[in-house]
């Protein structure tokens, strides 16, 4: 059976920090595949700003292109909306039962877990991985069962702060984007006008 990590978000857009994570569960062998899961309506965000679905898809292909293990998925686009977890990953085992899959949050969204749409389902179901976010701090011992805190280092990036750098011309091509992602963002203009 193929274990599958779900690590869903808006991607908006997507950056190093996400594709490293991505890559880092992969190697240390928490996950034999991962997938990047575009959400097309987060119930917990506002959702103004957020670039077309399909833009952020693309953009998040082109930032994994040269990967084996990590994949891009639009299954959520297809799914009711709000598209909460429990449902997406209920759906998920429905159409993939070869597959196990596995929960991935940051350590910010496990700290509110309990407020997210039936989280005692979701961990009757699936194993939850939680990496760390700077400012949030966890100690190993302080989680219950199914739920592993992953040993990846502190990445402190945010589309956020990419977004405003790009909208006041102020970005710099320092890494935090994929080339191809960077160069796609310039040719269509995103993020020059924050709505």
């Amino acid at each position: 059976m193929t274990v599958t990590g779900i690590y869903g978000g808006s991607f908006n857009p997507i950056h190093s920090g996400h594709t490293r994570l991505a890559e880092q569960l992969c190697s240390q062998g928490r996950v034999d595949e991962l997938w990047l899961m575009v959400s097309p309506q987060n119930p917990l965000k506002r959702q103004a700003g957020l670039l077309d679905d399909e833009a952020r898809l693309h953009l998040a292909r082109l930032a994994v292109q040269e990967s084996r293990q990590v994949k891009v998925s639009d299954f959520e686009f297809h799914l009711p909306r709000p598209s909460f977890m429990v449902n997406t990953l209920a759906a998920l085992r429905k159409h993939f039962p070869e597959r196990r899959f596995v929960l991935v949050i940051g350590a910010d969204n496990w700290l509110h877990f309990d407020r997210w749409y039936q989280p005692e389902e979701i961990r009757a179901h699936h194993q939850i991985l939680v990496y760390p976010r700077p400012g949030y701090p966890l100690k190993t011992d302080s989680l219950p069962a199914g739920v592993i805190l992953a040993d990846t280092p502190l990445l402190n990036i945010s589309s956020t702060e990419i977004r405003e750098e790009i909208h006041r011309g102020t970005y710099r091509d320092d890494g935090r984007l994929h080339p191809a992602v960077w160069e796609e963002i310039q040719a269509k203009g995103y993020y020059k006008t924050l709505f």
